[in-house]
């Protein structure tokens, strides 16, 4: 147990150190909206020091390729929320969507990295429903669930739509 505790330290500081290290994937305060950006590499060592999975059906993580999960220009505040959902529900979590192309376009994208699509389960479906407010259908008719931190999930049938504007839930 403590080789375990020690190896999930020792990863999150090491992404800490790649996240925080002087003009790594942090745009200029002056872009439209500027977040911090973190690479494939930096997003999969916070994923998996807490314990989420990723999957994609081309088993491939190129950002351009369109049957590929990746991760580059990920939003640092959309891999926290994950991590916080994670917690939170105390649910098996894997990520079936990120920055890739493929998705549709728009300032709160996936690509823009302020989106991830989850695999559905049951205790994250419950989670959702009972945690979060319903807040009705998206404009493509998809029902909504609103966090108190004003993140929102889409449930899109197949995969939960997760648009996050802060690290919170």
């Amino acid at each position: 147990m403590r080789l375990r505790v020690r190896a999930v330290l020792s990863t999150l500081a090491l992404v800490a150190t790649a996240l925080f290290a002087p003009g790594v994937g942090v745009m200029a305060a002056t872009d439209a909206f500027a977040a911090t950006k973190l690479t494939h590499a930096q997003a999969t060592a916070m994923f998996r020091a807490a314990g989420i999975t990723w999957s994609s059906s081309g088993g491939c993580s190129d950002r351009n390729g369109s049957t590929c999960t990746s991760f580059d220009g990920l939003n640092q505040a959309t891999a926290q929320g994950a991590v916080t959902l994670k917690q939170a529900s105390g649910c098996a979590i894997n990520i079936t969507g990120g920055t890739e192309t493929g998705h549709a376009s728009g300032t709160y994208s996936h690509w823009n990295g302020y989106k991830l699509d989850y695999g559905k389960n049951t205790c994250l479906t419950n989670y959702v429903h009972n945690a979060f407010t319903y807040i009705g259908l998206r404009g493509d008719g998809y029902p909504q669930w609103q966090a108190a931190s004003g993140n929102i999930y889409a449930d899109e049938g197949t995969h939960w739509d997760a648009l996050y504007y802060s690290c919170g839930c």
